[in-house]
């Protein structure tokens, strides 16, 4: 738009220096060798000695190629923002297509993991890395591991060995009709299941005693049981959140012992009850976000 402008006043200057230079009333006595960059111009006509002056030009034609040059320039620059605007803006909007594409792919395997106790499955809208058995230490021994692992079905087992240091046993449900929680079916010496979740588009993930719901702007992946080992063995394990609804691994009921999984109870005291109450069921739920 800018040069366009610009082109159509230059051609107008132009155009009037044409006609001033061509107009036949002006005479060029000087020649161009005699006097260059001049144009004779008659004062007096019809008289014997005719007048006339010589104009000079040259600042004229300076000026008027300085203003062409200026205008041009103008419009060329005009006409070159709007270029580059142009091309700016589409590199912008290509470039964030190109992040938000990338961004997209990325964010596909980003997520929290957390271990189901007592299920085969993950929740709904939960990824499944693997599944498999519980296992840990021996509930009787006074070293060793404390902590329940989840040991996948398809496992790739290493070299025998002769020294003794047997850490790794599957773990039994310890759920009999006196020792359960409310609602629960006895599973008593039954293998204890699990799975390995992943959760998409989570960044954060807590383990929440004492409560079944999650707080705000928390999403609640499971709800159960707090669980770990009988106060009275050697062995101490951590505590865990025992889905709501377990399972057995299997229909397998042989009391091979190994690590083993209680309910436990709270005792008031150091405990402050209120809020909670004496010889109660510990809920947990584990929450993402």
């Amino acid at each position: 738009m800018y040069v366009e402008m610009g082109c159509i006043y230059i051609v107008r200057v132009v155009m009037f220096y044409f006609v001033l230079l061509t107009n036949p009333c002006l005479s060029a006595i000087c020649n161009n060798k005699a006097c260059p960059g001049m144009i004779s111009m008659p004062l007096i006509d019809g008289v014997k000695a005719t007048l006339k002056a010589d104009l000079d030009t040259t600042d004229l034609n300076n000026h008027l190629k300085a203003y062409i040059e200026q205008h041009i320039q103008e419009g060329v620059q005009a006409a070159m923002k709007d270029v580059m605007k142009q091309l700016v803006d589409d590199g912008l909007g290509e470039a964030h297509v190109i992040i938000n594409a990338t961004a997209r792919e990325q964010f596909k395997g980003i997520g929290v993991t957390y271990t189901r106790w007592g299920r085969k499955a993950c929740p709904t809208g939960a990824e499944l890395v693997y599944t498999g058995q519980a296992g840990g230490n021996y509930f009787d021994n006074t070293g060793g591991g404390i902590n329940y692992l989840c040991l996948p079905n398809d496992a790739e087992i290493g070299q025998r060995q002769s020294y003794d240091n047997s850490q790794l046993y599957g773990v039994e449900y310890e759920i009999h009709s006196r020792v359960k929680p409310h609602g629960w079916r006895t599973m008593g010496h039954m293998e204890v299941a699990c799975a390995v979740c992943h959760s998409r588009r989570k960044s954060s993930k807590i383990i929440i005693p004492g409560r079944q719901t999650c707080y705000s702007d928390w999403s609640a992946e499971y709800s159960g049981y707090l669980m770990s080992s009988n106060l009275g063995h050697n062995g101490r394990n951590e505590f865990i959140c025992v889905d709501l609804n377990a399972e057995p691994f299997d229909n397998r009921s042989s009391n091979e012992n190994g690590a083993l999984l209680y309910p436990i109870r709270t005792k008031c005291g150091s405990l402050r009850c209120p809020p909670y109450t004496d010889n109660a069921d510990v809920l947990c739920v584990v929450c993402t976000k």
